[in-house]
């Protein structure tokens, strides 16, 4: 089976290793155009080119996966399958179909539940114990293909988005193997998905990801974890934006206006009160600045006690 893989982050970057340590014949890789990335803001890379390139397996790099010159050079991989995994566009339907056996799609969610681009952020957002990852059939529609296979993965208490996403990754990638192997054995079945039932998970970019401390402690706990360590839940002191993250729910509150830090200690760290319950937080990143221990912040006189984030 010929494969040309489809994919950009990390999260596709396991997949497609996956694929060439089962000795699947992978023979084109497409991913997104290198962009500028971290804070030097070199141009660097996808992973997937990287690994690719390691392989041997030529890559096309299209700002968008569309137009006569990109459609003929995948006809020259001469594709029996598309595989994708996070690429980042939406793919036309001459596309989807132009290897003889369709395009399918690793979705790090039990389809029909969280359709798009950020469902392992909203899985933690929403207060999800369980997700997964779909195999799924791709149609000119978004995440609504039919599904070949599930495999569910639980959600720790304490998780994180980067957390989840690494094992999301490795489950995908095995039950693409298995999805794979099934369709080489014309044993694949084809589950359409409840459209009724589907629920969604936008993208979520800096400017989403401010926290609103009017709301309950349980609820920006969920908020922070889920979007750490991308895009990074922040508030602002001063007009300085600072990003939040390890948050802890205290189990006494402190009567204070919501986003009013209620301890900043040194040794016993950083508290904040919120809409309802006072929360912990037990690393920060100000703007301009690397990650850190709020207690490290606190002895810098980056905050105070009664300073507000809003």
């Amino acid at each position: 089976m010929r494969i040309v893989f489809w994919g950009t982050p990390q999260f596709a970057d396991t997949t497609l290793r996956a694929l060439l340590d089962s000795d699947r014949r992978v023979v084109g890789v497409v991913t997104q155009p290198d962009r500028p990335a971290g804070r030097g803001r070199k141009t660097r890379p996808p992973p997937v080119r990287a690994t690719a390139e390691e392989a041997g397996i030529p890559v096309l790099q299209p700002d968008k996966p569309r137009g006569d010159e990109f459609l003929e050079a995948l006809r020259r991989l001469t594709p029996e399958i598309s595989v994708v995994a996070a690429y980042g566009h939406i793919l036309r339907l001459e596309v989807l179909n132009l290897p003889r056996l369709g395009s399918i799609n690793v979705h790090a969610s039990l389809l029909p539940e969280l359709r798009g681009a950020a469902p392992v952020n909203w899985a933690i957002i929403r207060g999800y114990t369980e997700t997964g990852v779909s195999v799924m059939r791709m149609v000119e529609a978004m995440d609504a293909g039919p599904v070949i296979l599930r495999a569910p993965c639980k959600i720790g208490s304490e998780m994180t988005a980067g957390q989840l996403e690494t094992q999301l990754a490795q489950l995908g990638a095995k039950t693409l193997i298995e999805a794979l192997r099934l369709i080489e054995l014309d044993k694949a079945r084809e589950e359409p998905q409840d459209d009724e039932a589907a629920t969604y998970a936008p993208k979520l970019g800096p400017g989403d990801a401010k926290i609103e401390w009017t709301r309950p402690a349980l609820e920006l706990d969920r908020w922070i974890r889920g979007t750490d360590p991308s895009p990074g839940a922040w508030g602002e002191v001063g007009g300085l934006r600072v990003q939040v993250f390890q948050p802890q729910v205290m189990p006494e509150s402190v009567a204070a206006e919501p986003g009013v830090v209620v301890r900043a200690d040194s040794r016993a760290g950083l508290e904040v009160a919120t809409g309802s319950g006072t929360l912990r937080i037990g690393e920060v990143k100000p703007a301009g600045r690397r990650r850190m221990k709020a207690v490290e912040w606190i002895r810098g006189r980056g905050i105070e006690k009664g300073v507000k984030f809003c």
